[in-house]
């Protein structure tokens, strides 16, 4: 098979067929051969509106069936996909919409008490800058149709008609495997965010790698928490089910009865997600009254992972297989767990190479990684693409880690993360794995802060779990007897919440910015 997103699809409906590969909460259930029509409909109405090859498509919306047909008939029609957070401000999303060059996108209508496509047309004319020539309404809520300007979902259909199917399938048979597939924005939690580049083969040969490990087939049901718009949404899960058969479950924004109610109702197998999503649906006091019989897998990672969580998630929940994996937009799958590792293995570790990469540290304990999958560069930035992606090929993430006897990676933590007390390096991470083991801890998150005699130190912000109640002192006095002293923290916050990114990475530069 040819390794474009557009082969995909066509092959996916002829290998399987009737089995339902959208199913919409309250909505549509779509067949793979229901999909490679909508997806060709999409392509075809796109095509009707003079976007060429070649072209790039805006998805600004959450998790529906719309921004699969939205994306996958983008690639059809030839386009790269430019997924934007939906949780960007009018002026942020026109920034990236700018710099990608969008020639069309389609935008959620109010969702959640907010206007995107109004915020963004404040925007464009405050800053007197134009929107994409194209603009498609995406019904998320119901609500007035006929935004002055734009498509609505509704009209696609009609558009497409004047297109025939030909023209579509001539531009899907066109796209190459090292085309560019999309441009995904890094989550900016250290600054302006970079439009990351990858091709067609690479982000198919990272969702087929996630998905055998894992072992993803026509049988499973997957509840797609993590956003579209981030790299394992799409990736690991669009194409981990176009390339396996699985039946995908979008989930618009995660609630945890929301969560407990499709798990029971959907008969959900396959649940990813950021450690928050499992210990919200653990500790929900009327978890038993939904039947989570049924869950197999789960894929977690993104921040630290307590072993007791792991416990819990297979004693609990009966879980089967609970594996960490660690990525980035540059690379999306790197690493990963395999069946079979024991809970402290998958609490401690992100797993051994996967997808094709090569793992190494380098001398000052950064990872860098190497492989078919790395992405292609970043958009309009070759001094940031040659900064990131040495002459060898060698991505640096900015991670620190080490390798352990099997080729298992931990994760230490981010260079940036880390502070200096007393002139001694302290790792957050290692602060934070030490917290988890605190009874009633359900989060923990450390940063350096400011201090007149030691220049830096630690400030902890804990989330408890319901029911337990502790004091800062409490904490101190257990980091004590567990940490050097220069790696206890001098300052203890409770927090009902954490700010975070839609991964569920705690952003720490909003913390750090609030204690500063």
């Amino acid at each position: 098979m040819k390794l474009t997103i557009p082969a995909a699809v066509t092959r996916a409906a002829q290998e399987f067929g009737d089995t339902i590969a959208v199913a919409e909460p309250d909505g549509p259930r779509l067949t793979y051969v229901d999909l490679l029509a909508r997806v060709r409909a999409v392509a075809r109405a796109l095509i009707a509106e003079g976007l060429p090859a070649g072209a790039r498509v805006a998805i600004w919306s959450p998790n529906t069936f719309h921004w699969v047909l939205a994306a996958l008939g983008a690639s059809y029609a030839g386009a790269a996909v430019v997924p934007v957070n939906t949780r960007f401000t009018g002026p942020e999303a026109l920034d990236v919409l700018d710099r990608a060059g969008a020639d069309c996108l389609f935008a959620a209508g109010p969702f959640l008490g907010r206007d995107r496509l109004a915020e963004l047309t404040a925007a464009a004319r405050a800053e007197d800058r134009p929107l994409p020539r194209v603009i498609v309404r995406i019904p998320v809520q119901p609500g007035p149709a006929g935004t002055p300007g734009t498509l609505d979902w509704a009209d696609l259909d009609e558009r497409a008609a004047t297109v025939p199917e030909r023209s579509a399938d001539e531009r899907a048979a066109a796209v190459d495997p090292d085309q560019v597939s999309d441009l995904l924005f890094t989550s900016g939690t250290t600054g302006r965010s970079k439009g990351t580049m990858s091709a067609h083969r690479q982000g198919l040969a990272v969702a087929a790698a996630w998905a055998e490990i894992g072992g993803l087939g026509t049988a499973d049901r997957y509840l797609v928490i993590n956003p579209f718009f981030n790299s394992f949404g799409f990736k690991a899960g669009i194409l981990a089910c176009l390339h396996t058969g699985a039946t995908l479950v979008p989930q618009i924004v995660f609630d945890t009865d929301r969560t407990l109610e499709l798990i029971d109702r959907e008969r959900i197998t396959v649940l990813p997600g950021p450690p928050t999503v499992y210990q919200a649906i653990l500790d929900h006091p009327q978890r038993a009254k939904w039947d989570t019989s049924t869950l197999r897998l789960a894929v977690t990672g993104a921040t630290i992972v307590p072993t007791v969580l792991i416990e819990r998630m297979l004693a609990e929940l009966s879980f089967q297989t609970v594996l960490t994996a660690y990525g980035l937009t540059e690379a999306v799958v790197a690493t990963m767990c395999r069946p079979g590792d024991d809970p402290a293995t998958v609490a401690q570790t992100s797993g051994r190479p996967a997808a094709g990469f090569e793992v190494r540290i380098s001398p000052a304990g950064e990872i860098l990684l190497r492989g078919p999958n790395v992405m292609l560069g970043y958009l309009d930035d070759p001094a940031a693409t040659a900064e990131a992606v040495d002459a060898d090929g060698w991505l640096h993430t900015g991670d620190i880690g080490r390798l352990d006897e099997r080729g298992y990676l931990s994760i230490t933590d981010r260079l940036k993360d880390m502070y200096i007390c007393g002139g001694f390096n302290v790792y957050p991470a290692e602060v934070e794995q030490a917290l988890a083991r605190l009874e009633g801890v359900a989060e923990a998150v450390v940063i350096g802060v400011p201090d007149p005699r030691l220049g830096e130190v630690g400030k902890a912000y804990l989330v408890t779990r319901p029911g337990f109640q502790l004091t800062a002192a409490e904490v101190v006095a257990f980091c004590r007897t567990r940490l050097a002293n220069f790696k206890v923290p001098r300052h203890v916050e409770f927090r009902t919440d954490l700010p975070r990114n839609p991964s569920g990475k705690a952003l720490k530069h909003v913390l750090r910015k609030e204690s500063s």
